[in-house]
């Protein structure tokens, strides 16, 4: 099985939004309100609505659940809820909450109407989710002292909260859990027009120049993904430097998406050695998720969770109830003839699943 992450001319750090720190750079492009946030029009609109109730109303936040793929900007939304509500903000990931202890350790430290945010919720531990429960719904945590015969619960009044869950994947979530948000929304690929806006302001706060075509070239590689597209932008900006006269041209993005092995519709290398491994090794599919993640030497999760979403809404990909198969735009794109007896995608019962 390779690691891609140690090949230095491998281009996935820049499209697989998981792979690069939350750093700085990163924190200093993303917007601290709604109204600078870009994108997402009916979750931007319906949450301004819900926040200015809640804050007429001196209560807290409903408890809230953003689905949607990695970058789209889950964790952005939950920081400007508290910046709109002028309240605290704290943040974790589920797998980081290990013990009830943990997840007590901040229930314990909000303070009135605070914003707390478990990214990848889908993975909490059922002992945590259980916990959660009563403190989302009576703000209250259960604490058990002592062992044995003579353990006895306890229970601890918290503040009232507002916790934002943020998932990739949905269907693992319970239904007791996902019963308890009262604002559910999900997250949509950006446009192009959405993301070519994003990169002209991100570029502005790095003081790099790009004209209006070269920002649009640059969204139309950036797998509707606004952080990919800043990572794209940063990178562009140093072949401009390099290569050109110091501003972004259409030029200098195709000059500097071919170095980087990404082409117009934002695959990269793996993307294609997905399809193609689809294409040669199982007749263009179906095929389950973890053989094929063995054959391109992935893990499953990250095939599902950053693979996958964006290769079907390109209309490279479908998955079906008999496992994933390739379209016959993949065969386009990668110029393979699709053999006489490649299963198709006729058949009602291989309809795609949401």
């Amino acid at each position: 099985m390779h690691n891609q992450e140690d090949n230095p001319e491998f281009s996935a750090g820049l499209v697989r939004p998981e792979l690069a720190s939350d750093d700085e750079r990163d924190r200093a492009l993303r917007p601290h309100f709604l109204a600078d946030f870009q994108g997402q029009e009916q979750i931007r609109s319906n949450l301004a609505v819900f926040i200015e109730a809640a804050r007429e109303r001196g209560e807290s936040l409903d408890h809230l659940f953003l689905i949607g793929p990695p970058g789209l900007g889950k964790t952005t939304l939950a920081q400007i809820t508290a910046n709109e509500l002028g309240v605290d903000f704290k943040v974790t990931s589920a797998p980081a909450l290990d013990k009830p202890k943990d997840l007590a350790g901040i229930l314990t430290t909000v303070t009135e109407r605070t914003v707390f945010f478990i990214d990848e919720i889908h993975r909490l531990k059922p002992a945590i989710e259980e916990m959660l429960y009563i403190a989302m719904e009576d703000y209250e945590l259960d604490w058990i002292i002592g062992q044995g015969p003579s353990a006895r619960t306890v229970r601890i009044p918290i503040p009232p909260f507002t916790l934002v869950g943020a998932t990739t994947r949905a269907g693992m979530v319970s239904s007791p859990l996902i019963s308890r948000f009262g604002i559910v929304q999900r997250f949509n690929f950006y446009t192009h027009e959405e993301l070519a806006s994003i990169i002209m302001r991100s570029a502005g706060i790095l003081g790099a120049g790009i004209n209006r075509d070269a920002a649009f070239a640059l969204a139309r590689c950036s797998r509707g993904t606004p952080r990919v597209a800043n990572r794209l932008l940063r990178r562009m900006r140093d072949f401009a430097q390099v290569l050109g006269e110091g501003t972004i041209t259409s030029g200098i993005v195709s000059v500097g998406m071919e170095k980087l092995e990404i082409d117009s519709l934002g695959l990269e290398r793996y993307d294609r050695e997905i399809l193609s491994s689809i294409i040669l090794n199982f007749g263009g599919g179906p095929v389950g998720a973890e053989t094929l993640a063995i054959s391109v030497g992935e893990s499953q999760d990250t095939l599902e969770d950053y693979y996958e979403p964006y290769l079907i809404q390109s209309g490279l990909l479908q998955r079906t109830p008999r496992g994933r198969m390739v379209t016959d735009r993949a065969y386009e794109l990668l110029g393979m003839e699709k053999r006489k007896n490649a299963r198709n995608d006729d058949d009602a019962n291989e309809r795609l699943l949401f």
